[in-house]
C-alpha cells in the first residue's frame, strides 16, 4: 500500500515536471531567440545568445510605433476592467438583495448569454454600429470599451453573485440603523468586501482584452487607435521571415499580460472556483 502511494506520488509529479516542461519550453525559445540575428536563429534556436543586445528591441519599438498601442490597450484594458467590475458588483448585489422573479430570470438570461459565441452576433453588431450609427468611424474606442463593457459582465456578474450571498446581511443592516444610505453600505461594506472577487475578476479581464484580436479588428479601422494584437499582425504582414524583429516584437506584446498572469493566476483558481460553489 505505501509502495503504490509512493508510484502514484511519483507519477503525479513527473507528469507536473513534462507540463511544465512543455509550457515553459516556447517562452524560453522566445526569449534566448529574441537577442539573436536572423543567422543565429535559423542556424542554432535552441542555444544560448552570445550576447544580450537590446537594440533589436529599441528597433521594434520604433518601426512598431510600439507605445502608441501600447497607450490604447492600457487605456481600454483598464477602462474596460473598471467598469465592468463596477457595474457588475452593483447588479449582482441588487439581484442577490433583491430576488425577486424578474430579478432571477434576468440573472438566468445573463448566464446563458454566456454560451452564445461571439462570431454569431458579430456581423449585426458591426453592422448596427458601423452602417446605421456610425459610431465606429465617430468613436471606435469609446465604442470598443461599451461593447467589452456588454460583453464581459455576464461571467463578472456570476462570479460576484455567488460571493454576496455569503456576506451577512446583518452587516448592511448595522450600517442603515448608523445612517448609512443604501449606496453608502454597498461602496463602504459591501464592495471592500468583494476585494478578493474584484481581483479575480479583474486579472480574468485583463487577460482577455489585452491578448482580443477579433473584436478591436472589426471596430478599429485606423492605425492610431490599433492595440497591441491588431499592431503586431500588421507587423508581421510588414517584416514576414524576419524573425530578429517578429520574436522580440511578440516578446514586448505578451510581456505585460504574461507578468500579470504569473502574479495572479492564484487568485484566478481561488475566485473562480469558490465563486462557482457560493
Amino acid at each position: 500500500m505505501e509502495a503504490r502511494k509512493k508510484a502514484a506520488s511519483f507519477l503525479t509529479y513527473l507528469l507536473l515536471a513534462v507540463s511544465f516542461v512543455l509550457f515553459v519550453f516556447p517562452f524560453f525559445l522566445m526569449l534566448v531567440n529574441s537577442f539573436k540575428n536572423n543567422g543565429e536563429i535559423l542556424e542554432s534556436p535552441f542555444s544560448l545568445p552570445h550576447s544580450l543586445d537590446f537594440g533589436r528591441f529599441a528597433e521594434v519599438i520604433d518601426k512598431m510605433n510600439f507605445f502608441v498601442s501600447f497607450r490604447n490597450t492600457v487605456v481600454i484594458t483598464f477602462l474596460s476592467v473598471l467598469f465592468i467590475g463596477i457595474f457588475a458588483a452593483m447588479t449582482a448585489y441588487y439581484m442577490v438583495r433583491r430576488p425577486t422573479k424578474f430579478n432571477n430570470g434576468l440573472f438566468a438570461l445573463m448566464v446563458a448569454s454566456m454560451i452564445i459565441p461571439f462570431q454569431s452576433i458579430m456581423i449585426p453588431l458591426i453592422y448596427i454600429y458601423g452602417a446605421k450609427l456610425h459610431w465606429i468611424d465617430a468613436a471606435p474606442i469609446p465604442l470598443l470599451i461599451i461593447l467589452y463593457i456588454g460583453f464581459g459582465s455576464a461571467l463578472s456578474i456570476f462570479m460576484y453573485h455567488g460571493f454576496v450571498k455569503s456576506i451577512p446581511y446583518e452587516l448592511e443592516e448595522a450600517s442603515l440603523l448608523d445612517g448609512c444610505t443604501r449606496p453608502q453600505t454597498f461602496f463602504k461594506i459591501v464592495l471592500p468586501m468583494l476585494a478578493p472577487t474584484s481581483v479575480t475578476i479583474a486579472i480574468l479581464n485583463v487577460l482577455w482584452i489585452w491578448n482580443d484580436y477579433l473584436l478591436p479588428s472589426l471596430v478599429l479601422t485606423k492605425e492610431q487607435d490599433f492595440t497591441m494584437p491588431i499592431k503586431m499582425k500588421v507587423f508581421n504582414g510588414t517584416y514576414m521571415n524576419n524573425w530578429e524583429l517578429l520574436i522580440p516584437a511578440l516578446l514586448l506584446t505578451i510581456l505585460p499580460v504574461l507578468v500579470a498572469y504569473l502574479f495572479g493566476q492564484r487568485y484566478i483558481i481561488r475566485g473562480v472556483s469558490q465563486g462557482a460553489i457560493k
